[in-house]
């Protein structure tokens, strides 16, 4: 029988049914509920004009966060609130502070995108709780977020103003009870008109309806999925959700290493790695997508994704993160470079799914770095993303070296010519350029409407005599040398 999918809205449990599974929020929020304060502007979670806030109990705690409901799908909504722009009017008539700022502080003109940047920065509000912003956690809120009139700057000054007006309180403890009494024990399955969603609850569930539907579409943080769907208009018969698998969202530290679940969002994972490698990752982790997307997006997600963009894949592989499959016969472990054996194929038996990964902690003489080149800061697809893990001895040689880059090959890919190249020698100018020199022949890099194969080829080229700036033995240059901006970044 399909169950009903049930979520706090509007001050009292909502209930849903005879809708397809592959609905988007947006689009039960517009059409079947009349509320059209959030918007539709790409369909893609890149403008920001959906964005809502999604309460869920993660580990018994309530989380709140934006996300593009554009891309999310309405059963995913089950056990969880939602919060629009309707919501933010208070009892009294009385505009809530955010959208108050944003009024004396004439940020907004065609009015379109505002819903979305009340949103974002409401999400913002409730974290800071009363808390001034810095600039950059302000940059950061509003980072999926885009404005084609008014202009960002009376928004950011918005984002300034609204804690400096009467603080409006929210009852955090009233909405986690409201979220207990919708708490399922088992797996729900929501079913409507050939179309099927499987929501496993424990990981033992998940392997069951992984082994009766083979071929299902295996649904974490629909960043991706979701584009199926509104762009290519794909008709997806069965899913089977992740995002209620308590033990797919663990981060823990075990022999040296991180593990983390395949169903932890990008910001955690992020969070959780950067307390290890603030340096070597601030900066990647603030401008992979934006925060609706990586609030809702998976670690593992990007992982089995594959694709020979993502930014997750090249420093994974440089450190030696080890991937975590699970399927009917139980769990295997392999090298994360492995598991990609072509353009979209993966070394994946019947039944398996990606459980989690096992990532490296510091180690000592490690020298470790991320880059990340895009025409945008915020929020765009990598030209060329490279991580670089070189291993010194105590006379300055490279005693091992692990070079992967992203956008320059059909896979993230290692550099294994330019690790010859280095191994064993001084980590010198002499050994960099032979490593330089030896990565034309570890790749092939396509021209698109990104970058040109030349300019691929000289920038990873670029980028690996930049990371010897930062880690040669004699006089690194320091980090506010090569990129003021990471001095200081709040993530």
């Amino acid at each position: 029988m399909s169950t009903p999918i049930r979520f706090f809205y509007r001050g009292t449990v909502h209930e849903v049914s005879g809708v397809a599974p592959t609905q988007t929020v947006l689009q039960h929020l517009r059409e079947d509920l009349h509320c059209t304060g959030t918007k539709e502007g790409c369909a893609e979670g890149d403008c920001g004009a959906c964005t809502v806030v999604v309460g869920s109990l993660e580990a018994g705690e309530l989380q709140l966060k934006a996300v593009n409901s554009c891309i999310q799908f309405t059963p995913t909504l089950d056990g969880k609130a939602l919060f629009t722009v309707e919501d933010l009017q208070q009892a009294d008539g009385a505009l809530h502070p955010v959208q108050q700022a944003l009024v004396e502080c004439h940020g907004s003109q065609c009015g379109f995108c505002t819903p979305g940047f009340a949103m974002s920065l409401w999400g913002m509000y409730l974290k800071q709780e009363g808390k001034p912003a810095s600039r950059c956690q302000i940059d950061d809120a509003l980072s999926g977020n885009l404005c084609r009139c008014t202009g960002y700057r009376p928004i950011i000054d918005a984002a300034r103003r609204m804690t400096e007006l009467p603080q409006v309180g929210f009852d955090r403890a009233a909405l986690a009870d409201q979220l207990r009494g919708l708490e399922r024990e088992a797996g729900a399955v929501y079913s409507y008109q050939g179309q099927t969603f499987h929501a496993p609850r424990t990981l033992d569930q998940l392997v069951a309806a992984r082994a009766a539907h083979p071929q299902a579409v295996l649904l974490a943080g629909s960043t991706d999925v979701g584009l199926w769907v509104t762009k290519q208009l794909r008709e997806l018969q069965d899913i089977i959700y992740l995002g209620h698998v308590a033990e797919l969202k663990s981060v823990q530290e075990i022999d040296g290493a991180i593990e983390i679940g395949a169903g932890v969002s990008l910001q955690d994972a992020y969070a959780a790695l950067c307390r290890h490698y603030p340096q070597e990752l601030g900066e990647l982790w603030q401008r992979f997508a934006s925060l609706p997307i990586r609030n809702a997006g998976t670690l593992g997600g990007n992982v089995a994704n594959g694709s020979p963009i993502g930014d997750s894949m090249p420093w994974l592989i440089a450190l030696g993160s080890e991937l975590v499959l699970r399927g009917p016969d139980g769990e295997r472990s392999m090298p994360l470079e492995d598991f990609y054996l072509g353009y979209q194929q993966k070394d994946l038996q019947a039944g398996e799914f990606v459980q989690g990964l096992r990532v490296p902690l510091p180690r000592p003489n490690l020298a470790f770095r991320t880059y990340k080149l895009a025409k945008r800061f915020d929020q765009d697809i990598s030209a060329v993303c490279a991580a670089f893990a070189l291993t010194l001895d105590a006379a300055g040689r490279v005693a091992d070296a692990r070079i992967a880059f992203g956008g320059m090959a059909a896979t993230p890919k290692r550099a294994a010519a330019a690790e010859a190249a280095l191994r064993g020698r001084a980590w010198d100018e002499a050994a960099l350029k032979e490593a330089m020199k030896a990565l034309a022949g570890d790749y092939a890099p396509l021209s698109d409407m990104r970058a040109s194969s030349g300019y691929r080829m000289q920038a990873a080229q670029n980028l690996l005599r930049r990371f010897w700036y930062e880690t040669r033995v004699d006089d690194p240059l320091p980090l506010q040398a090569v990129n003021a901006f990471a001095v200081g970044t709040e993530a």
